[in-house]
Protein backbone atom coordinates (compact mmCIF):
# COMPACT_ATOMS: atom_id res chain seq x y z
CA UNK A 1 0.00 0.00 0.00
CA UNK A 2 1.21 3.31 -0.50
CA UNK A 3 0.28 6.78 0.33
CA UNK A 4 -1.18 8.90 -2.94
CA UNK A 5 -2.26 12.22 -3.02
CA UNK A 6 -5.80 13.26 -4.71
CA UNK A 7 -6.50 16.59 -6.04
CA UNK A 8 -9.30 18.42 -5.87
CA UNK A 9 -11.24 17.50 -8.72
CA UNK A 10 -10.71 13.47 -7.99
CA UNK A 11 -11.99 14.34 -4.48
CA UNK A 12 -15.25 16.18 -5.14
CA UNK A 13 -16.01 13.37 -7.72
CA UNK A 14 -15.98 10.47 -5.21
CA UNK A 15 -17.68 12.75 -2.90
CA UNK A 16 -20.59 13.66 -5.33
CA UNK A 17 -20.67 10.05 -6.85
CA UNK A 18 -20.21 11.02 -9.90
CA UNK A 19 -19.64 8.27 -13.15
CA UNK A 20 -15.97 11.04 -13.67
CA UNK A 21 -15.08 8.73 -10.62
CA UNK A 22 -15.17 5.47 -11.98
CA UNK A 23 -11.55 5.26 -14.12
CA UNK A 24 -9.69 6.33 -11.04
CA UNK A 25 -11.47 4.10 -8.06
CA UNK A 26 -8.87 1.15 -9.37
CA UNK A 27 -5.68 3.12 -8.91
CA UNK A 28 -7.26 4.50 -5.36
CA UNK A 29 -8.47 0.98 -4.74
CA UNK A 30 -6.24 -0.31 -1.15
CA UNK A 31 -4.29 2.44 -1.22
CA UNK A 32 -3.75 5.33 1.85
CA UNK A 33 -5.20 8.38 0.32
CA UNK A 34 -3.91 11.96 1.28
CA UNK A 35 -5.48 15.50 0.25
CA UNK A 36 -3.79 18.95 0.82
CA UNK A 37 -4.61 21.18 3.13
CA UNK A 38 -5.89 22.98 -0.09
CA UNK A 39 -8.26 20.74 -1.35
CA UNK A 40 -10.10 20.57 1.98
CA UNK A 41 -10.51 24.30 1.92
CA UNK A 42 -11.49 24.38 -2.14
CA UNK A 43 -14.29 21.57 -0.91
CA UNK A 44 -15.65 23.47 1.95
CA UNK A 45 -15.62 27.02 -0.55
CA UNK A 46 -17.33 24.75 -3.26
CA UNK A 47 -20.33 23.46 -0.23
CA UNK A 48 -20.53 26.77 1.64
CA UNK A 49 -20.60 29.05 -2.04
CA UNK A 50 -24.13 26.87 -2.98
CA UNK A 51 -25.35 27.12 0.64
CA UNK A 52 -25.64 23.26 1.22
CA UNK A 53 -26.33 23.50 4.43
CA UNK A 54 -25.13 21.94 7.87
CA UNK A 55 -25.74 18.74 7.12
CA UNK A 56 -24.57 18.03 3.53
CA UNK A 57 -21.15 20.24 5.87
CA UNK A 58 -21.39 17.55 7.68
CA UNK A 59 -21.69 14.99 4.83
CA UNK A 60 -18.50 16.81 3.83
CA UNK A 61 -16.76 16.83 7.06
CA UNK A 62 -17.06 13.14 7.64
CA UNK A 63 -16.33 12.64 3.91
CA UNK A 64 -12.46 14.26 4.48
CA UNK A 65 -11.94 12.01 7.66
CA UNK A 66 -11.69 8.90 5.39
CA UNK A 67 -8.28 11.21 4.25
CA UNK A 68 -4.89 12.16 5.65
CA UNK A 69 -4.67 15.51 5.29
CA UNK A 70 -1.43 17.25 4.64
CA UNK A 71 -1.26 20.33 6.17
CA UNK A 72 1.38 23.82 5.74
CA UNK A 73 3.92 24.09 7.17
CA UNK A 74 7.64 26.18 6.17
CA UNK A 75 9.36 24.16 3.22
CA UNK A 76 6.29 23.71 1.98
CA UNK A 77 5.72 27.44 1.37
CA UNK A 78 8.83 26.84 -0.15
CA UNK A 79 8.44 24.92 -2.54
CA UNK A 80 4.94 26.43 -3.49
CA UNK A 81 6.81 29.63 -4.62
CA UNK A 82 9.05 27.47 -6.25
CA UNK A 83 6.49 25.62 -8.27
CA UNK A 84 4.57 29.32 -8.72
CA UNK A 85 8.19 30.94 -10.06
CA UNK A 86 9.17 28.14 -12.00
CA UNK A 87 5.66 27.88 -14.06
CA UNK A 88 5.64 31.74 -14.25
CA UNK A 89 9.08 31.90 -16.40
CA UNK A 90 8.03 29.34 -18.87
CA UNK A 91 5.16 31.71 -19.41
CA UNK A 92 2.34 28.94 -18.22
CA UNK A 93 0.83 30.68 -14.85
CA UNK A 94 -0.47 28.16 -12.24
CA UNK A 95 -3.29 29.01 -9.93
CA UNK A 96 -2.26 29.54 -6.30
CA UNK A 97 -4.53 26.65 -5.29
CA UNK A 98 -2.96 24.01 -8.13
CA UNK A 99 0.10 25.31 -6.89
CA UNK A 100 -0.26 24.38 -3.61
CA UNK A 101 -1.45 20.77 -4.25
CA UNK A 102 1.53 20.38 -6.56
CA UNK A 103 3.72 21.44 -3.98
CA UNK A 104 2.49 19.08 -1.41
CA UNK A 105 2.93 15.98 -3.82
CA UNK A 106 6.39 17.67 -4.17
CA UNK A 107 7.69 18.06 -1.14
CA UNK A 108 6.20 14.78 0.15
CA UNK A 109 7.31 12.80 -2.53
CA UNK A 110 4.08 11.86 -2.99
CA UNK A 111 1.71 10.62 -6.99
CA UNK A 112 -0.69 13.31 -7.68
CA UNK A 113 -4.08 12.01 -9.07
CA UNK A 114 -5.53 14.67 -11.06
CA UNK A 115 -8.42 14.55 -13.65
CA UNK A 116 -6.34 17.57 -15.05
CA UNK A 117 -3.23 16.98 -16.19
CA UNK A 118 -2.91 20.01 -18.18
CA UNK A 119 -3.04 22.33 -15.13
CA UNK A 120 0.17 20.61 -13.89
CA UNK A 121 2.18 19.87 -17.03
CA UNK A 122 5.77 21.37 -16.43
CA UNK A 123 6.49 21.13 -12.68
CA UNK A 124 9.90 19.21 -12.18
CA UNK A 125 10.02 15.66 -10.28
CA UNK A 126 5.96 15.78 -10.30
CA UNK A 127 4.84 12.59 -10.60
CA UNK A 128 1.03 12.91 -12.37
CA UNK A 129 -1.48 10.29 -13.05
CA UNK A 130 -4.72 10.53 -14.58
CA UNK A 131 -6.91 7.53 -14.38
CA UNK A 132 -6.10 4.06 -13.88
CA UNK A 133 -3.50 1.20 -16.16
Amino acid sequence: MSLLLIDTDIASFIFKGSDYADPYLPLLNAQELALSFMTVAELFQWTISRQWGDRRLAQLEQYLSNYLIISVDQPLCRQWAQVRSDRQNLGRPISPQDAWIAATALRHDLPLITHNIKDFLEIPNLRLSTSSP
